[in-house]
């Protein structure tokens, strides 16, 4: 498995990924994949990932911005994206740790995430990375017209943003 920086041309096979966790229920607020464009004005520019095997992308990590002021400059919310069929094989753990890397490398300080209580998989993998529980927005938004809690996760870098 290789990881490697996402291209616009991925974007067909990060768009399937996308809806089949979209389909699961558990993995987000958003209810359809947006088109490529939208897509690209939401997340950063860096911090863009695709794990890839034999030609086949198996997952993606990308990061987008939590707000436009500048004192939040460094702190990006976290995607991540496995295949149905690479899911528990590991890809996970790979993205993240390159995203870790990428996102200091880029100046970030913090990486967040909310997850649905339901997404053990995801609670797992941010937990085993180094994010810490920050706490429970309860019933913070409807997905497909039911309330959910969101878990706040997060990781500060220990190189960035320690002066």
């Amino acid at each position: 498995m290789t990881i490697r920086n996402m291209l616009e041309n991925d974007w067909p096979s990060v768009a399937k990924i996308y809806e089949e966790g979209l389909a699961t229920g558990i993995a987000t607020f958003e209810t359809q994949v947006p088109d490529y464009s939208s897509w690209d004005n939401a997340h950063t520019k860096f911090c863009r990932l695709v794990a890839e095997e034999d030609e086949t992308i198996l997952g993606w990590a990308a990061l987008s911005h939590v707000s436009s002021r500048c004192v939040y400059g460094g702190v990006g919310e976290v995607s991540v994206y496995i295949s149905k069929n690479a899911r528990g094989k590991g890809v996970g753990s790979a993205l993240m740790s390159e995203l870790i890397k990428e996102s200091e490398a880029n100046g970030l300080w913090t990486i967040q995430s909310g997850i649905f209580p339901e997404n053990e998989g995801s609670v797992r993998l941010h937990e085993k990375m180094g994010f810490r529980f920050i706490g429970k927005r309860e019933r913070i938004g409807k997905r497909e017209g039911v309330w959910k809690d969101n878990l706040l996760y997060e990781r500060r870098s220990r190189m960035v943003g320690n002066d």
